[in-house]
């Protein structure tokens, strides 16, 4: 009799656990509202070489006559962006484009190349290790933002745009445009085509 007491209350239970699973699970809702269209630019730059990156930020902050143990943070944080080079062709003007008469022959004189802005990619950066002091901590419970990262995230972006300043990205930029014009003036019968930088 006791046996199958056990085996009753046990089939109950295995019956009832699968329900309060389903009582408790968690649904997500997205009540976001519209996007609104603020305004339209149009783009007369060719994007022609993008260059990766990934930095590695330290950043420490202090604060006088305390320890870091009370007051003070340190977080290590691996920032994975991309920036892009591009020539703006909105720039040519009519006197930058010379076509022989028989048009076989023409010559552009575009700007130089320039970099864009610098992109975090937040789903290739992470922070590998933070340290607070205690009062930091504390105050972080009151925070909006606890684990907020915007500081290491402009560091890092900062860091980017550096990298690709030092970078031959432009040049790349430059000799990707060269192609790609080339090909498409000998593609309208054009035989001999010059691209030349310069303001």
């Amino acid at each position: 009799m006791v046996l199958v007491l056990v085996v009753f209350f046990a089939g109950i239970r295995l019956s009832v656990l699968p329900g309060l699973k389903d009582l408790f699970g968690t649904e997500t809702h997205d009540r976001s509202g519209p996007a609104l269209l603020q305004s339209i630019q149009d783009i007369s730059r060719y994007d022609a070489a993008s260059g990766n990156f990934q930095v590695v930020v330290d950043l420490e902050k202090d604060t006088k006559y305390l320890p870091d143990a009370i007051r003070g943070s340190r977080t290590l944080y691996i920032g994975a962006g991309s920036v892009d080079a591009y020539v703006d062709l909105g720039k040519v003007g009519k006197n930058d484009v010379t076509v022989n008469g028989d048009r076989t022959s023409a010559t552009l004189l575009l700007p130089h190349a320039q970099l864009g802005k610098a992109a975090l990619d937040v789903d290739r950066s992470y922070a590998v290790s933070k340290q607070r002091g205690l009062l930091d901590r504390l105050t972080d419970l009151f925070n909006d933002n606890p684990n907020g990262e915007q500081a290491v995230q402009k560091l890092a972006v900062r860091h980017i745009g550096a990298a690709a300043k030092e970078s031959e990205l432009t040049k790349r930029a430059e000799v990707n445009t060269t192609n790609m014009l080339e090909g498409l003036l000998q593609s309208l019968g054009f035989k001999e085509v010059n691209v030349r930088y310069g303001s």
